[in-house]
């Protein structure tokens, strides 16, 4: 299903731009230092798909290794960690704090005594984790009935709560808890009354979206037109979107939102005109996009950046994880990093939303792996192989020949 919007630019706020757009990055980096490996992740060029799909490039960012957490999400919570801990550690002190500072004996005593918690599908939740251990703060993450054991125990808190119900009921729950014992909330999910934690994660994000944009350059490649970005709550999507218009135009770049049907928040608020709640049903394997309610935030921006949100089945999502495992350069994608391609092959197996989104043979496309693996059994059970395996180059018995792999018509049918 996909929902044709009208950007309109005009009306994002001054705020969300300095936030999210070219100075963004700048502000995020220092703390980046305090991780062990900053490496930046690969972009990928990906010549079978644009010559499948007709379009001139097609461009994938591999956030697979992002800060050796294997997701893009290692750049927002603990981003957001750390900045609130730094104004509390100088209004505690009364004098500024550098960054390097923040892991001193000095800071460390101080972060005995702070606890940070969120819900999370998973990899937010490791980035919280994550950012608390860095500074020597306690983590407590709550995690909802669907996520699975390797998810949860993946995600290295002191302590992991399971709560019955989906994500949303998990978020009310941070929410209440959070209060109840004065730990630090820092969801990814904003609603009203609280903005600044979640701009903080979004902001986070920035540093992709730039890293992208200079690796593009230095290979002399064509920036992109057109972004397919999957989604949850929103908050990703929105980071990505703003900053790239900011840097390239408004104007001169399309974004496309993707979502599971089975948990599609934005598609039906961009089909009321205001924020709308999803009604929940069957689980996604989606599991990272599995979200019912938008963020406030997010929704305020997206309704102003997006040219069209587009839901994805559950098939799609595995066919796109088959598509980047099996080919020369192999891509390790879960179900929900898969999302973007699975979108670009849904829109560009339409003549209708192609014309209407322009996507053609001058059109260059970004899309971004959000994870890798965060589940290595499900990614066995819908590969094939395990991840080690595919990164081998193995074929599972009986398939075509890699070459074979993207000789599908427009409408992203099998071979």
């Amino acid at each position: 299903m996909i929902q044709f919007h009208t950007p309109h630019y005009p009306t994002l706020r001054k705020a969300d731009r300095d936030l999210l757009g070219t100075e963004g990055p700048e502000l995020v980096r220092p703390y980046l230092g305090l991780w062990p490996d900053t490496r930046p992740t690969p972009l990928l060029s990906m010549p079978e798909v644009a010559d499948a799909v007709g379009v001139r490039q097609v461009l994938i960012k591999d956030e697979g290794s992002r800060l050796g957490l294997g997701s893009f999400k290692a750049l927002g919570g603990a981003y957001a960690v750390m900045t609130i801990f730094r104004k509390r550690l100088e209004d505690h002190l009364a004098d500024t704090v550098s960054v390097a500072q923040l892991i001193t004996p000095t800071a460390r005593k101080f972060a005995a005594g702070m606890t940070f918690c969120c819900a999370t599908d998973g990899n937010h939740g490791k980035s919280v984790a994550m950012g608390a251990r860095i500074l020597g703060c306690r983590s407590v993450i709550f995690v909802h009935e669907g996520v699975t054991q390797a998810r949860a125990e993946a995600i290295g808190a002191d302590r992991v709560l399971r709560v019955k119900g989906n994500y949303d009921v998990s978020v009310a729950e941070a929410q209440r808890v959070s209060a109840e014992r004065g730990w630090v909330l820092v969801s990814d999910t904003s609603w009203d009354g609280y903005e600044d934690i979640p701009s903080l994660v979004a902001q986070g994000y920035t540093v992709l979206s730039t890293e992208a944009l200079s690796q593009i350059a230095e290979r002399s490649l064509q920036p992109p037109t057109h972004v397919f970005l999957q989604a949850g709550v929103g908050g990703f999507a929105s980071s990505i979107a703003v900053n790239l218009g900011e840097n390239l135009g408004h104007d001169n770049i399309k974004t496309i939102v993707v979502e599971p049907e089975r948990a599609a928040c934005l598609y039906v608020s961009a089909k009321a005109g205001r924020l709308t709640a999803f009604p929940p049903a069957e689980p996604t394997i989606m599991a990272m996009l599995e979200c019912y309610t938008p963020s406030l935030v997010a929704w305020r921006i997206l309704d102003a950046v997006v040219s069209a949100f587009i839901t994805v089945s559950e098939e799609d999502a595995r066919h796109a994880m088959r598509k980047l495992a099996f080919r020369d350069e192999p891509i390790i994608a879960g179900e929900s990093g898969a999302a973007g391609l699975a979108g670009l092959l849904a829109a560009t197996g339409d003549e209708n939303v192609r014309a209407r989104l322009g996507l053609n043979e001058t059109s260059s496309i970004l899309l971004i792996n959000t994870e890798g693996a965060t589940d290595p059994a499900s990614y066995e059970n819908i590969v094939g192989l395990s991840p080690e395996r595919v990164l081998q180059g193995v074929m599972p018995a009986g398939r075509i020949e890699k070459t074979a792999e993207f000789k599908f018509n427009r409408k992203g049918d099998r071979p």
